[in-house]
């Protein structure tokens, strides 16, 4: 199968999806940029997830519309530049927010933590680890009122 063949089969099965959904070619990069990005992340839960799931999508975006060039190409009716980059940008704009705000979606450790030959939990505020769960009160924050009063 050559290239012009299979960027010819990915242009019916877009063209096939747009049919089916209903939704404008945008809104499907939207949905398949955040869908991908998603899924990577759920698969790669280890350090450097949101970085790897990024740069799937990214390299999805791009081998997709480089295989929408190379069609274009077979049927000569090149489209501007500007709208594969259009493509690009929408495809990724969902997956960069994430991409930059994801740490603080990611819930704070509470592995358990030995300290002194004790096992205590850790703490989701610090990695140091709480001693007992006064400790963990005073740390959140509850007792703050209460300790501005004192002083």
């Amino acid at each position: 199968m050559t290239l012009i063949e299979i960027a010819s089969l990915f242009e019916a099965r877009k063209v096939s999806v747009i049919d089916a959904t209903g939704l404008d070619k945008d809104a499907l990069h939207i949905y398949f940029g955040l869908a991908v990005f998603l899924a990577v992340r759920l698969v790669w839960r280890w350090r450097g997830g949101w970085v790897v799931a990024w740069l799937v999508v990214l390299a999805m975006a791009c081998g997709g519309e480089w295989l929408d060039v190379t069609a274009e190409l077979g049927r000569s009716a090149i489209q501007p530049d500007a709208a594969h980059w259009h493509d690009i940008w929408n495809t990724m704009f969902w997956p960069t927010v994430l991409l930059l705000f994801g740490r603080w979606l990611q819930p704070g450790v509470t592995a358990p933590v030995a300290v002194d030959g004790n096992e205590t939990r850790a703490s989701p505020i610090r990695e140091t680890p709480v001693r007992s769960v006064e400790e963990a009160r005073v740390r959140s924050g509850e007792n703050a009122e209460r300790r501005l009063e004192q002083a």
